[in-house]
C-alpha cells in the first residue's frame, strides 16, 4: 500500500521506532558488525560521501538540512585516512631542512667546526634550524619581538 512513507507494515502502517531498532540489531548481530545506532547510519552516510568528494550542498540535500551548517557542523567527520591525506598534503608545504647529502664541499670547508654536521645536542642555544647563531637583538630572531621572551 502506498503510504508516502520508506517502510510501513503491509497494510501500510507505520512501524513502531522500537520494533525498527530491535529488527536493526538484530540485523548487525547476525552480520557480526559492531553495535551501531541506526540514526549513525545518517552520519556514515554523509562521512562517506564528503570523503568520495561529494559537495556538502548535495549532502544537505540527500540528508534533507534546511542548512549547509547543520550538515557540515554535524554529519560529516573526517575518516581517517582522509585525515592523513590532509595531514600529508599541508606537510608538503612546510620547507623541509637540506638533507647532509645536499650540502656542497665548498660549504663543509668554510664551516667553523670543520666541516663536521652537529647533531641536535651540539647546536648552540639560540641556534636557528640550520645552527647559524643569531643575534639577539635582531627583530627577526623571536617571533614574538625583542624583548619579550618566548611564548609557550
Amino acid at each position: 500500500m502506498e503510504t508516502g512513507r520508506v517502510f510501513t507494515r503491509e497494510n501500510g502502517e507505520p512501524l513502531h521506532p522500537a520494533n525498527v531498532t530491535r529488527r536493526f540489531i538484530e540485523l548487525y548481530e547476525e552480520a557480526g558488525l559492531p553495535p551501531i545506532r541506526l540514526h549513525d547510519l545518517r552520519h556514515g552516510a554523509a562521512t562517506l560521501a564528503h570523503a568520495a568528494g561529494a559537495d556538502l550542498k548535495d549532502i544537505q540535500e540527500m540528508l534533507g538540512h534546511s542548512s549547509i551548517t547543520i550538515t557540515s557542523d554535524t554529519y560529516t567527520s573526517l575518516l581517517p585516512e582522509a585525515d592523513l591525506a590532509i595531514a600529508e598534503a599541508a606537510a608538503r608545504l612546510v620547507p623541509r631542512a637540506r638533507t647532509t647529502s645536499e650540502d656542497t664541499a665548498p660549504e663543509a670547508e668554510t664551516q667553523p667546526n670543520g666541516g663536521k654536521e652537529l647533531g641536535p645536542e651540539s647546536v648552540p642555544d639560540g641556534a636557528g634550524p640550520s645552527g647559524d647563531i643569531r643575534e639577539i637583538n635582531n627583530p627577526s630572531a623571536h617571533a614574538d619581538g625583542p624583548g619579550r621572551g618566548v611564548r609557550g
